[in-house]
């Protein structure tokens, strides 16, 4: 038995008195984060020099603030805690390479926090859920929670749109046996479909959300933009245009899911190249049809649902030469982006996000073989 983590979320509806203090908390942990980073700063310029030093130092918690700033004594602490937790990863995973120094967040930032459970302080009953330093808030709950499942922590989190959700973390134990990989498949990441497959040379047909609403969107923008910026008109039009970005954003989502589920659930294993999106959005100019696409979140949906039935996700090198060989033969041709169509001396002719498909599967299975 191995534990695992889940993830569950659902909309909050919390009245005017719980949304004040949902408010404050919100604030409170981005005050607390933003003096935390204001003093480790100090401390690194000072003894940046000195590693040895710098990891002496004895950096503050968010108790050292309560004396001077009373207000922070009216949320939850374990709300503050895992302020000065999250500033600590966002510090390590600078010190390793993995994300840029942290910076400080504004009132425009996410606004969310998160709380664990200890002593039976969260509790779900009859259509409400209790929070630490809350009464219990009106929850829409779709669908249950197994009784086996134990609540590790929740984040609540408000959108634009002025929306609040709350993601309730739980542990549970599970038998994960490892597939025998019979059936795989390869995707070959599409600019104008989120993938062709190998087995049938099939795409994903994304329906592309974003640029369906560019024009409505870019609409409501520009009346945005012509508001007094703070007026009563300025913020229903500004609830308009955040209404609409998350409605895309949902559609987006909905439609990863259910093309992950579909993939992890007719597959043992999935193939696909490990790509540089954001690189790939910045030199080849195509930032928005790649944002729109998802790639990012569609791969992080595909590998836990496949992990979860003890599949595979494998990636296979970003320089591997998918597009210019032949998957017949083995052969390699120089191809340009405007080339759709892969003619090879051997006679073979395909599409070329197809034939790359194939080669992506191939050179997966032969990853999975030496594995």
């Amino acid at each position: 038995m191995t534990k695992q983590n889940k993830a569950f979320k659902f909309r909050l509806k919390p009245n005017k008195s719980q949304e004040i203090l949902l408010s404050k908390t919100f604030g409170c942990v981005r005050f607390v984060y933003n003096k935390m980073l204001a003093e480790r700063q100090k401390t690194y310029e000072k003894y940046k020099a000195d590693k040895e030093m710098l990891k002496r130092q004895q950096f503050p918690t968010p108790a050292k603030y309560k004396g001077e700033f009373p207000f922070l004594k009216e949320v939850d602490a374990l709300a503050l805690a895992n302020a000065q937790i999250n500033l600590q990863k966002a510090y390590t995973n600078f010190f390793q390479g993995r994300a840029a120094i942290p910076k400080f967040k504004s009132r425009k930032y996410k606004q969310s926090y998160t709380t664990n459970m200890v002593n039976g302080n969260i509790q779900l009953k009859d259509g409400h859920i209790k929070l630490p330093k809350l009464k219990p808030v009106k929850i829409k709950q779709h669908r249950e929670i197994p009784a086996d499942y134990k609540i590790k922590s929740c984040t609540i989190s408000k959108t634009k749109s002025g929306k609040y959700y709350i993601s309730i973390l739980t542990a549970y134990e599970k038998e994960i046996k490892p597939v025998n990989i019979q059936k795989a498949v390869g995707l070959d990441f599409a600019m104008d479909g989120l993938y062709v497959e190998s087995e049938q040379g099939k795409k994903a047909n994304y329906p592309r959300f974003y640029r369906q609403s560019l024009d409505k969107l870019a609409k409501e923008q520009r009346i945005l933009s012509h508001r007094k910026k703070g007026s009563s008109r300025w913020e229903k039009q500004r609830l308009k245009v955040a209404q609409l970005q998350e409605k895309t954003a949902n559609q987006r989502k909905n439609f990863l899911h259910h093309k992950s589920k579909e993939l992890s659930s007719n597959y043992d294993a999935v193939i696909i190249e490990d790509l540089d999106m954001k690189g790939m959005s910045q030199a080849l100019h195509f930032g928005k049809s790649v944002h729109d696409n998802g790639w990012g979140m569609f791969t992080r949906f595909l590998k836990y649902k496949l992990e979860q039935q003890g599949k595979q996700l494998v990636k296979i090198n970003k320089w591997f030469p998918s597009t210019k060989r032949c998957s017949r033969c083995g052969a390699e041709k120089p191809m340009t982006l405007s080339e759709r169509t892969y003619q090879c001396a051997c006679g073979y002719v395909a599409d070329r996000d197809y034939n790359s498909a194939i080669n992506i599967k191939n050179e997966g299975l032969c990853l999975l073989a030496l594995a």
